[in-house]
């Protein structure tokens, strides 16, 4: 199987243990470090602790530690490679007590990170448009312990203004631009990130929310799904 350019390993009873999944979660967490991907000692211990393999259907469970998407329940649905994470949150500078805001929940496992990086004073909200996805998404994290994440079935470009406003956003769907509704729901000095489509690329771009408007930055070529929803992107490189 192919996704979006990367070759999908083969579905498969698992064989690993536990033992040597937190092996290879540790080993990664290393990697991730050496390659100067992974900086905060917040992300980077809520890497080590939460195990991805518990946020992957299960003939894909061997495969949690490496750099690849596998597939997840609902259409169209990927979790994003391991090192995604890092890339997301680092530049977020997401931290403890952040309100933060997720577009598009996938399997749950960023949700969980992020909510262990922002603690107890802070707060995750994530929106999943797919039902089946978003049903998969709330099993795994109430079996792992983050109930307390709030998770919303709807389109994630009208954001959660229940909620607002947010200190952080990402956006884990490709865009045309970042949506009007998500950067009314960030503080101001807020941070957004999303990758974004230019010609014929999507670029992970990063938004702060100044006095006199936003401030852009270009941070790297990705490959992500198609926003869905009301600002759905179409004909995506």
């Amino acid at each position: 199987m192919v996704i979006r350019g990367w070759i999908v390993p083969p579905p498969k009873a698992p064989t690993k243990t536990a033992a040597e999944l937190e092996s290879e979660r540790r080993a990664k967490v290393r990697s991730l470090e050496a390659q100067g991907m992974l900086r905060s000692a917040r992300i980077k211990s809520a890497l080590l602790k939460v195990p991805r393999e518990e946020f992957i259907p299960r003939q894909y469970r061997d495969y949690a530690y490496e750099e690849v998407p596998l597939p997840l329940p609902g259409a169209q649905a990927t979790i994003s490679c391991p090192h995604s994470y890092p890339l997301f949150y680092e530049p977020l500078e997401l931290a403890r007590g952040h309100r933060f805001l997720e577009i598009g929940t996938g399997s749950g496992y960023g949700a969980a990170v992020a909510r262990e990086v922002v603690g107890d004073q802070g707060l995750v909200v994530s929106i999943e448009i797919d039902p089946v996805t978003h049903e998969f998404a709330k099993r795994n994290l109430e079996r792992m312990g983050y109930a307390d994440v709030l998770l919303i079935l709807g389109d994630g470009a009208l954001g959660y203004p229940a909620m607002a406003p947010y200190d952080r956003l990402a956006l884990t769907a490709a865009c045309r631009d970042f949506p009007a509704p998500l950067i009314a729901q960030l503080r101001p000095g807020g941070r957004a990130i999303a990758p974004v489509v230019e010609d014929d690329r999507q670029i992970l771009t990063l938004l702060t929310k100044e006095p006199g408007g936003v401030r852009r930055e270009k941070l790297c070529p990705v490959l992500y799904v198609a926003l869905r929803g009301a600002c759905a992107t179409e004909a995506l490189p």
